[in-house]
């Protein structure tokens, strides 16, 4: 397969453009069932009907996993909020309603995003008091089943010259609580160190989905510690000191 350029790098991954084709290629020592169990997602997602990249292929390329995918030409959302920073609410208002349309979705075959939080928050380094009282609050959380893409940032959606927006990168998709959905895409801005982005995230999703923001807050350490366990280092320990407001009641 001959390669045209290269999209993105990432951790552990590298995307290039094959012609019509994204072609997303792993590290050799990869996981192939987690390289298995994002098409997977991918797959079960195109089924909903959200515009999506369709998968072409999960294949090996020089002994390394790769995923090949329509191409969308076109402008990462983030890009859009970089280069017009006056129309960053107006791009805001479209993320969170992106968003909301992800979470009217439904995908029964996806995993159920509380098992995974809780297999890790079981593989963190925090201490057997914190990490009951973290199993304790995931138990107790309403247990739903909305779409919940698990990375919603605007670096992964592509705006389309014609204004169609297509969502990427389904690798976390699980079924879920949209209000966990959200503490994740709140925490991915404040590790941009957007925390003025985040706060607004936070206000306009909860007025349009008429969501109490402390539900949103209840999430927010549970989802914090599961993120640290594949997070970098710097990142890990800004998640962790999420951990700690935890509320005792």
């Amino acid at each position: 397969m001959k390669f045209d350029r290269i999209i993105e790098v990432r951790t552990n991954k590298t995307i290039y453009q094959s012609g019509d084709s994204a072609v997303k290629l792993f590290d050799s020592d990869y996981s192939k069932a987690d390289v298995l169990n994002e098409a997977l997602n991918q797959a079960r997602i195109e089924e909903t009907g959200l515009n999506i990249p369709k998968i072409k292929e999960v294949t090996i390329i020089e002994d390394k996993w790769a995923i090949v995918s329509d191409y969308i030409e076109g402008k990462t959302l983030a890009q859009l909020m970089e280069e017009n920073p006056d129309k960053f609410d107006e791009y805001l208002e479209l993320f969170v309603d992106l968003q909301l349309h992800v979470h009217s979705m439904k995908a029964p075959l996806l995993n159920k995003l509380k098992d995974k939080m809780d297999r890790k928050i079981a593989l963190t380094s925090l201490d057997a008091t914190t990490r009951y009282d973290l199993h304790t609050r995931l138990a107790g959380m309403p247990r739903h089943n909305k779409v919940c893409h698990g990375d919603f940032n605007p670096s992964n959606i592509i705006i389309k010259p014609d204004g169609t927006p297509y969502l990427l990168d389904w690798a976390h998709a699980t079924q879920g609580n949209a209000s966990a959905d959200v503490a994740r895409t709140y925490l991915l801005f404040c590790l941009e160190g957007n925390t003025e982005g985040a706060k607004k995230y936070l206000d306009l999703f909860c007025k349009k989905s008429d969501t109490a923001k402390q539900y949103v807050q209840k999430w927010m350490p549970i989802v914090a510690a599961s993120q640290s366990v594949k997070g970098k280092p710097e990142e890990r320990e800004f998640l962790l000191s999420w951990v700690n407001v935890v509320d005792y009641e």
